[in-house]
């Protein structure tokens, strides 16, 4: 008897070898063989694999150039926005100043025409003591030199003899009337008046006078046959 060769454990029995001939040319005849159909496909699809290019996705041109123009449009209204807040900063800050300037202009004013005032009534015993003769020397060059100072700062006196009345700066005490003036004229100076800059520090006490019409006379009667000197001519009387 023939042993048996027993197979190993867990295997089965090998698959037969198939050997195909792939050669295009058969050595036998020379001739060209015709590919078989298993054949042809798988040596398609290789082909077909290497000549098909990978198609990746991704974005078009015609996207990225919406893209760009779409950032730019965002960026110039930013950029407008900005620009705007900028100039609105701009314009808030110079006003701002102007504010402070003028108030601290008007502050500074308003401290010097409070010491102004405070020397009028020191100005006033000088205009007297001028007025009387007593002005002279060393207390005159004193006096003067004070009241060129206080003019250089600002301060301007006013009220005189044959001003128009103003009741805005003038205080009337005394009034009258005569025919050479033709308004409210300022006759009578009892008390200069000042101002400092645009503020009035104290008014002028005058007198007033107003014009009074004058009034026509009697006219004398006619002489013999002579006519009236106002020229008025009744006919009646002559006939």
């Amino acid at each position: 008897m023939t042993p048996r060769h027993s197979e190993p454990e867990g295997q089965g029995p090998e698959e037969p070898v198939v050997v195909r001939d792939r050669r295009r040319v058969d050595p036998q005849t020379g001739e060209v063989r015709e590919p078989e159909p298993e054949t042809a496909a798988a040596d398609a699809e290789p082909a077909a694999a290497e000549e098909e290019p990978a198609v990746h996705a991704g974005p078009s041109l015609g996207d990225s150039a919406d893209d760009a123009v779409a950032a730019g449009s965002d960026v110039e209204k930013q950029l407008s926005e900005r620009t705007a807040d900028l100039q609105r900063l701009q314009a808030e800050y110079a006003n701002y100043r102007k504010r402070v300037d003028r108030d601290r202009e008007a502050v500074v004013q308003g401290a010097k025409a409070s010491v102004v005032g405070e020397l009028l009534p020191l100005l006033d015993d000088l205009e007297r003591a001028e007025q009387h003769g007593d002005l002279t020397g060393a207390f005159k060059a004193v006096g003067d030199k004070l009241v060129s100072g206080l003019q250089r700062a600002g301060l301007e006196s006013f009220g005189t003899e044959g001003e128009d009345f103003d009741p805005s700066v003038h205080e009337a005490v005394q009034h009258n009337t005569s025919p050479d003036v033709s308004g409210p004229t300022v006759t009578v100076v009892m008390r200069r008046g000042y101002r400092f800059g645009d503020r009035v520090l104290r008014a002028a006490l005058v007198g007033v006078t107003d014009h009074e019409p004058v009034e026509a006379g009697p006219v004398d009667p006619p002489v013999g046959g002579e006519l009236p000197l106002d020229g008025s001519f009744d006919e009646s009387e002559q006939q």
